[in-house]
């Protein structure tokens, strides 16, 4: 068994008034075989928790720690980190124009493991990725999300996922503009995926329809840059019945007394 754990993560961005601290201290720990989501009203700090995960530049790391099996990630770099095991599908998947799917693939695969795979047998595992996903293996030479749609963003994300099978996937709004057909799709992967039983996903979303279909074992509410609370899988439905109001009023009130 893995283990993820992020202790007391304080996390800065610099905006044009200066520095300005997004996450204010985040305590989470996920495990191998586990599925957790956090959920969060817009501008709580959820993209901010992922990419900071990742190594993004923009973010600064003021204090805390995050380590993989005890292993600070935060001192590595973002090609190391995705070798120690981290994967982030990201909510916004950027343009590569010229860089066809397929080498970008079988690129990051060799630089993943270390030596390049087998081309008859890579072939192969691209091509009934793709499949899996719905999309035809003609996808595999079209530039990296280039003219893509939304939906195929997010599928291309997902034969990642399963291609490179990092110990754990970071999701950020996975389910961000996918029609249902989409969003089953997606799903379908993520949960292909977690069902090794040796693999851990951080689900990050707005809404509880993806939690349909990928049940999680655990829920955090994610409110003004911390985790405001955290249940099983009935929590989700609390707040899809009450949504964050009570959360959000909880912590103005709480800087507002501070």
């Amino acid at each position: 068994m893995a283990t993820l754990e992020i202790k007391d993560l304080h996390v800065s961005v610099d905006t044009e008034e200066g520095a300005k601290e997004i996450l204010r201290g985040v305590d989470l720990t996920v495990k191998t075989g586990e599925v957790h989501a956090i959920m969060g009203p817009n501008g709580s700090g959820k993209s901010t928790l992922a990419y900071s995960i990742a190594g993004h530049p923009k973010y600064t790391i003021t204090s805390g720690s995050v380590t993989l099996d005890g292993v600070d990630i935060l001192s590595m770099t973002v090609d190391e980190r995705a070798r120690a095991g981290l994967f982030l599908a990201m909510q916004y998947p950027v343009e590569v124009p010229g860089v066809s799917v397929a080498n970008f693939l079988r690129t990051a695969k060799t630089a993943i493991d270390g030596e390049a795979p087998k081309l008859r047998t890579w072939v192969k595992d691209v091509n009934e990725a793709l499949e899996r996903v719905t999309l035809d293996k003609e996808f595999a030479q079209r530039s990296v999300n280039e003219g893509f749609s939304g939906g195929e963003k997010k599928r291309h994300e997902i034969a990642q996922l399963e291609l490179l099978n990092p110990k754990f996937a970071v999701l950020d709004e996975t389910d961000s503009g996918l029609d249902i057909d989409a969003l089953r799709v997606v799903s379908d992967g993520v949960n292909r995926y977690s069902s090794q039983g040796d693999r851990g996903v951080l689900l990050i979303t707005h809404y509880t329809r993806i939690l349909r279909y990928i049940k999680p074992d655990y829920v955090h509410v994610f409110v003004a840059g911390r985790v405001a609370d955290q249940g099983g899988p009935e929590l989700a439905d609390e707040l899809e019945a009450n949504g964050y109001d009570k959360y959000v009023k909880a912590a103005a009130e709480a800087v507002a007394s501070a």
